[in-house]
């Protein structure tokens, strides 16, 4: 494809990705996977030749439309773009770049921006769930500039806060998709749990580590690396996820006790890298996880029961605020988290037609 395609870079949270109109793009899969694959410059370790941040965080994709369903505004489709892999996934959601839609949807004309802050009904196709983001506008036009900022971003940015409902079970049919709240694999105890993301919580003292290891210390533990991918593969079936060999999911956090006076301390692979942050609905899965009795995580974590409990999960450059909201039956109702984004650039991307 030699013509341009209309695309917006954007940071969405920790994360960042290129946003496409589903119109723009080609209907056929097989060939949207690989002009993508062009436009990121994947399979390379260096995305020399595309647009990609030679990182899973900087490799993301979002594609979106009008909804064509009346409790929404428009529809989400979040695909992983494999950095030194010629592989496009749509496995798993991504609660950061979700950050970036809403904002990306009144800017294209998806949405009628209102004065003040327009909230914007997404629904995200890769779990079939919804979320509310409240974008701030003024004179029409969404504001980036504010005075929220998150770990692992820089400066300051407009608030985007974000409510999940209803997203236990998502991808695995089940908050706890194996049925128990522990398993044990490889003689270590896991919690195999969905709330927004599949993730497996372990405690790292269990994988032999401390849990305040360095992003490049736990990637240069291939003894570590090798433990991790063996319970995964194992526990991908009994998740309801299948083989999981080429799966992006489900993601390995590695629990300990916090640190700098929050909730509970992680170290999560993503799942054969170690996430410089933690995914946001990521970070739901752990902090849901740390309120169950008898969990790894629930011994380590710190926190204060109730209807509504927030809880910091420290991850390796800094901490997500999780907001977890029970019902009058003491079950999870819904999940709330603050999150930030900014327009990169506006204007179009080329992948030659050789390239497909």
């Amino acid at each position: 494809m030699s013509n341009g395609i209309a695309c917006m870079w954007m940071r969405g949270g920790t994360s960042k990705g290129a946003y496409f109109l589903e119109q723009d793009l080609p209907i056929d899969v097989a060939e949207r996977d690989a002009l993508l694959l062009r436009i990121m410059g994947s399979p390379d370790e260096r995305q020399i030749d595309g647009i990609g941040g030679a990182d899973p965080l900087a490799s993301k994709v979002a594609i979106v439309k009008k909804a064509r369903r009346d409790d929404a505004d428009v529809e989400y489709l979040f695909l992983q773009v494999f950095v030194d892999q010629a592989v496009v996934t749509d496995a798993q959601n991504c609660g950061n770049i979700l950050a970036g839609v809403g904002p990306f949807a009144i800017e294209r004309g998806l949405v009628k921006a209102s004065e003040g802050e327009t909230s914007v009904r997404i629904f995200m196709e890769n779990t079939q769930q919804i979320a509310v983001a409240r974008v701030l506008v003024k004179n029409g036009e969404v504001q980036y500039e504010g005075k929220a900022r998150i770990d692992g971003v820089p400066g300051f940015s407009a608030p985007v806060p974000i409510v999940f409902q209803d997203t236990a079970g998502s991808t695995c049919g089940a908050l706890l998709p194996t049925g128990n709240v522990v398993d044990v694999i490889d003689g270590v105890a896991v919690t195999c749990i969905d709330n927004g993301m599949p993730v497996v919580v372990l405690k790292a003292s269990d994988m032999g580590i401390m849990g305040s290891e360095t992003r490049e210390q736990l990637e240069a533990n291939e003894t570590l690396k090798a433990k991790l991918e063996s319970i995964r593969l194992q526990v991908g079936p009994m998740m309801n996820l299948g083989d999981v060999t080429a799966k992006s999911v489900p993601k390995m956090s590695m629990v300990s006790a916090p640190s700098e006076g929050g909730a509970i301390s992680t170290r999560t692979f993503i799942p054969h890298r170690c996430h410089a942050s933690i995914g946001v609905l990521g970070a739901v899965s752990v902090a849901t996880a740390a309120i169950l009795e008898g969990s790894p995580a629930h011994e380590l974590a710190h926190y204060t029961d109730g209807e509504r409990m927030s809880l910091d999960v420290e991850h390796p450059i800094g901490a997500m605020t999780v907001i977890l909201d029970k019902n009058s039956q003491g079950q999870l109702e819904s999940a709330a988290i603050l999150r930030t984004t900014r327009k990169l650039f506006d204007g179009q991307v080329f992948a030659h037609a050789s390239g497909l």
